[in-house]
């Protein structure tokens, strides 16, 4: 599946790659959910709670791209999910990195971080959270749902959810919608 906060518009990021309001909706709520940091919490809807520990709960492996990864700086080794994060990157992994990254694997394509990351996560979800690769893995054929939650700003331009897809239209099934506070959740199991 993938899942990432999206503007009304389709970005998922500023030109700067700044997310700027995107992720307001985690700290707008009242009803306190965890993250696997010792150091964040998250502070959301009823609504939202629901989706996000779903989301978390469910997730055995995190697939984003080297971009990603090196503008987090690859979450120190502990994505907030929890889960073990699978880097697709043709770069070798980082040589200053802080220490070991004994939960971060790095592949060579998309399809090899794929793999890698259901075996990871066994019989637990395997979460895409990287445009770019969400985009070459959508071309592949390998997403099985498509998670968004849109969040009401316009930033009229920067980083696409969905760039530029190849083929013929992905046809996806009728809309899972939950309503939150700053944020509207998305979810289309993708049509095979």
């Amino acid at each position: 599946m993938t899942h990432m906060c999206m503007s009304l518009d389709g970005f998922v990021a500023g030109p700067d790659d700044d997310p700027g309001e995107l992720f307001d909706w985690y700290w707008v709520g009242d009803v306190e959910v965890p993250s696997a940091r010792p150091d964040m919490t998250f502070q959301v809807d009823a609504d939202s709670a629901a989706v996000l520990r779903e989301l978390t709960s469910g997730c055995g492996a995190l697939v984003a791209g080297r971009r990603l990864f090196d503008i987090t700086d690859g979450w120190g080794d502990e994505h907030p999910v929890g889960a073990p994060v699978v880097v697709v990157t043709h770069r070798p992994p980082p040589d200053d990195a802080a220490g070991p990254l004994p939960r971060t694997t790095f592949t060579g394509s998309v399809q090899e971080g794929i793999a890698t990351a259901k075996e990871i996560a066994g019989d637990r979800d395997v979460t895409i959270a990287s445009a770019d690769i969400i985009q070459q893995a959508l071309n592949l054929g390998l997403v099985d749902e498509l998670c968004i939650s849109q969040i009401p700003v316009l930033f009229g331009s920067g980083l696409r959810y969905f760039g530029e897809l190849v083929g013929d239209h992905v046809m996806l099934d009728d809309p899972i919608v939950v309503p939150g506070v700053r944020a509207l959740h998305l979810r289309y199991p993708v049509r095979r």
